[in-house]
């Protein structure tokens, strides 16, 4: 298993500025957050806090840790179903687990949270703080005035990924800058991954998708909608190993045989046939399908082709005059990844092989990662990772390289990953768009079932009767309460309705948004992310602060994290 000074809760964003600058902080801004180097203060910082939970309890044996440590299918080589029995620390120091290093956990802030006016909370996460008012993008707009403290590798010049995403989604999940051109991305909805990325537990997450160029032409090399389409939907088939429905399409037009059947006709889906056949095999079409013959990109199921890209921003709960609970324009994070290089399976099993063995032979060396925060981390297998957090005034800035870390380990080295990527294995494929779709846009459909795994046990359900809880961290009492009795015992009314509408477990009561908000909000006035960024009132009481020695999680047999069968035709319910 395996994430100061403090001024008045009562300050606005802008007050805290005057005062540190009245204190004499020469930056109120970031704190000082310096991207050069590659300094660690906690060496783990790549192993998150949810894996310090304790998760035995007397008699009772709690196991969120199958979600992302189990059997993983080719070609994820990190399957690590013991990591649910033992907490398989690095020993920094012979004889010695670290204590846990994300602090923030065990602070008590239920009277900063108290002190924090609801309406202050709410017109500040009901602050745009990515677009700006004169029809620009905030952030790329402080990297072109880059401080030197950000210049990693002193060029004078921001190297890293340049925010060029509008979030400007239209019917379809298109992406659209002010004057209309298409940027590329497309957004899609997806069942939220279970424990701390469901909205209960405090942030709303979005995810859009990208291809390269080529996968956006036709043969002629012409800008061509229809082709991309076809193209994100074989992807989609590939990362999900399914057949993908989509608008009838003539093959004729694009010279590829989509369905494979045989010949060139109309078709309505994407045929997933992996491995290949003599006569049946998987193509891409236009510019992209003749890079493919020529070896210049490359196809195989469980991987993107090289140069997709992923954008992931992470929000506050906004709370609606009639109690609903939904994503915020404020972002607090924006994270970037993409595929630099193609890896094979086999070259993919031998950087796993050649890590274990490091491993093994010494054990207390944590895990290290090339590259640097401007222009991101390497996970060794192929992606490039960076990301974006709020400073103390709650405009984006640059993460750290430690804060970058942080996120490394969950894209790296866990089961639970498609090539590296949580989100697009999960997309719904809802209505008229097959889920291409941003969240604004599932207002007023039908509610959504608790997804089925391809063992045909429903996800969710299933992770509340192996956890006992709606978070790693047990501290979700609204949820505990409602799926579970006081003598422990499952609530058959409440997991009835979770079959129908997974929202009555997704998302949070409004009193919850709130203090899930404020308690965030602090960790920005404090810029403490390094001492963890889980939003947490009171002190964490299943977590250990210090992981005993050769100590076991209680687990006896580890359990299954099948990947979701195929996508019913349903939509999220309305946030």
């Amino acid at each position: 298993m395996g994430r100061q000074g403090r001024a008045s809760a009562a300050l606005t964003p802008l007050l805290v500025g005057a005062a540190l600058l009245l204190a004499g902080c020469a930056d109120p801004d970031d704190g000082g957050v310096s991207l050069e180097g590659r300094t660690l203060e906690n060496r783990l910082a790549y192993i998150p806090p949810q894996c310090y939970t304790i998760a035995k309890v007397a008699a009772l044996r709690h196991n969120p840790c199958y979600v992302c440590h189990a059997e993983a299918p080719e070609p994820n080589p990190n399957g690590q179903p013991e990591l649910q029995q033992e907490y398989a620390f690095p020993q920094l120091q012979a004889g010695r687990v670290p204590r846990n290093p994300w602090t923030n956990l065990f602070k008590d802030r239920r009277s900063e949270v108290a002190a924090i006016a609801d309406a202050d909370m709410a017109r500040y996460v009901a602050e745009d703080n990515y677009h700006g008012a004169n029809g620009t993008l905030r952030l790329t707009e402080r990297l072109a005035q880059l401080p030197a403290r950000w210049d990693a590798d002193g060029n004078g010049r921001w190297d890293g990924y340049r925010p060029d995403a509008w979030l400007n989604f239209d019917a379809q999940g298109w992406d659209h800058a002010p004057d209309g051109t298409p940027t590329g991305w497309r957004s899609f909805v997806y069942h939220p991954f279970p424990g701390a990325f469901m909205p209960t537990n405090g942030s709303f997450d979005d995810v859009a998708i990208r291809l390269p160029a080529a996968f956006r032409r036709d043969a002629q090399g012409r800008e061509s909608l229809a082709v991309y389409t076809v193209n994100l939907a074989i992807v989609e088939s590939l990362i999900t190993r399914q057949d993908v429905p989509i608008d009838p399409v003539d093959e004729r037009a694009l010279g590829t045989d989509l369905d494979g059947d045989g010949h060139l006709g109309m078709a309505d889906h994407i045929a997933y046939i992996w491995p290949a056949e003599p006569q049946r095999r998987m193509r891409y079409a236009g510019q992209a399908g003749a890079q493919q013959a020529a070896g210049q990109v490359h196809l195989a199921a469980g991987l993107y082709p090289e140069g997709t890209e992923f954008l992931h921003s992470v929000r506050y709960l906004a709370v609606g005059n009639d109690g609903t609970v939904s994503a915020s324009p404020r972002m607090k994070e924006l994270r970037y990844a993409r595929k630099d290089g193609w890896r094979t399976y086999s070259q993919l099993r031998h950087t796993a092989s050649i890590e274990g063995k490091e491993q093994a032979l010494k054990p207390e060396n944590p895990e290290v990662f090339p590259g640097n925060a401007e222009r991101g981390l390497s996970n060794r297998q192929g992606w490039v990772y960076q990301g974006f957090i709020e400073d103390r005034r709650g405009q984006l800035r640059p993460q750290s390289f430690e804060e970058t870390v942080y996120c490394m380990g969950c894209h790296s080295g866990i089961s639970a990953t498609e090539d590296g990527s949580f989100a697009f294995a999960r997309k719904l494929r809802t209505g008229a768009a097959h889920g291409w779709l941003a969240w604004s846009d599932m207002v007023h459909q039908p509610p959504v079932p608790d997804p089925l795994r391809t063992d045909g046990q429903p996800e969710y359900a299933s992770y509340l009767r192996a956890n006992h809880a709606g978070d790693e961290f047990r501290e979700n009492l609204e949820l505990l309460t409602k799926y579970f009795g006081p003598d422990g015992r499952e609530k058959p009314e409440a997991f009835a309705r979770l079959a129908t509408d997974v929202s009555s477990m997704t998302l949070p009561s409004p009193q919850r948004a709130m203090a899930l908000n404020k308690a965030y909000w602090l960790l920005v006035r404090e810029q403490s992310f390094k001492a963890g960024r889980s939003p947490v009132v009171a002190p964490a009481t299943n977590v250990y602060q210090e992981v005993p020695q050769d100590a076991t999680t209680g687990v006896e047999e580890p359990l299954p994290a099948p990947r979701l069968a195929a996508a019913r035709d349903v939509a999220y319910p309305a946030h």
